[in-house]
């Protein structure tokens, strides 16, 4: 098994070092544009071996498409961030650019590679990802919502004063502070719904909370976070790798389930050794599919975008 994460900055990097830690593959390739940085992390990361105890073999390469042939899964972690007075176009106009030609250099190598597409913003460059590479649907995956339940999931554990392992929680929507949807009504406590635990205040500032997770981290760390990132794109290739058939809300291509065509948006899935394999139906209520409406009219606007490039 070979997996390739592309980008080598501090989501790429936590992301090889949890795939490594667990032994998700025999060979494991990290590259980055800029010289020298993916060696250097791939170096630093094999001097773990000995004090962790796997035995994956972990290379680095600046830009050479041709270290990552036979690659299995390709998790893609490359782009900007956006930055102060950066319009959302400008955004989307480089990191498309970006992402696009990665997805073709992995497929020249490896034209049988699983993409996982980490790079923001996500929805639309998972959208741009199947677009641009042919490949089945089935074959791209947007890691976002897994994410975004782990925030969610954090939020209730403070809250509650449990231990998160103990809870369920989803996550579905856009991967956004805006459009994502936190699904509270179906989150439970080792079986009986979290509403037994909280008031409806306190469950109300969980959903928004988990809603802004990613600003509140940037807001305090002065860039985004990458420990929970990079573990939510290891727990998905975790699942593809080892064809757990876990449950996981990604971003995926839709086709009615919904009520949504021509759009990639977190919906709960199953995660196996083809990739996404089947879409599941939480039969949502009607205020809850009115927000994922919504949520997806958001997406499809940041992905209008990519018709002016």
């Amino acid at each position: 098994m070979k997996i390739t994460v592309v980008g080598a900055g501090a989501v790429g990097a936590t992301c090889a070092d949890n795939i490594a830690r667990k032994e998700l593959c025999s060979e494991l390739v990290l590259l980055d544009i800029k010289e020298g940085v993916a060696e250097g992390k791939a170096m630093d990361l094999m001097q773990t071996a000995t004090l962790l105890g796997f035995d994956t073999r972990i290379t680095g390469s600046t830009n050479d498409y041709a270290k990552t042939a036979n690659t299995d899964v390709a998790v893609i972690t490359s782009g900007i961030p956006r930055k102060p007075g950066m319009t959302r176009e400008e955004l989307i106009g480089i990191n498309a650019g970006i992402v696009k030609t990665v997805v073709q250099n992995i497929l020249q190598h490896s034209p049988n590679a699983i993409i996982i597409v980490i790079s923001n913003p996500m929805d639309t460059m998972t959208y741009l990802a199947l677009q641009s590479s042919g490949l089945p649907k089935n074959r791209i995956i947007g890691m976002g919502g897994i994410l975004d339940s782990s925030r969610f999931k954090y939020y209730l554990s403070t809250a509650i004063g449990c231990a998160a392992t103990d809870l369920q929680g989803v996550v579905i929507g856009g991967h956004g502070d805006t459009t994502m949807i936190p699904l509270a009504r179906l989150a439970t406590y080792q079986g009986s719904p979290v509403a037994d635990y909280l008031d409806a205040d306190t469950l109300k500032k969980v959903v928004a909370d988990t809603m802004i997770g990613g600003a509140t981290l940037t807001g305090l760390l002065g860039t985004s976070a990458w420990y929970a990132p990079g573990a939510a794109g290891a727990a998905l290739v975790e699942s593809i790798v080892r064809d757990e058939k876990k449950l996981f809300p990604c971003c995926v291509s839709l086709d009615g389930e919904y009520g949504q065509k021509d759009i990639c948006i977190g919906v709960p899935v199953i995660i196996g050794k083809n990739g996404w394999e089947k879409i599941i139906d939480y039969k949502l209520t009607p205020d809850e599919q009115a927000a994922f409406n919504k949520s997806a009219d958001a997406v499809r606007n940041m992905n209008a975008v990519l018709a002016t490039l």
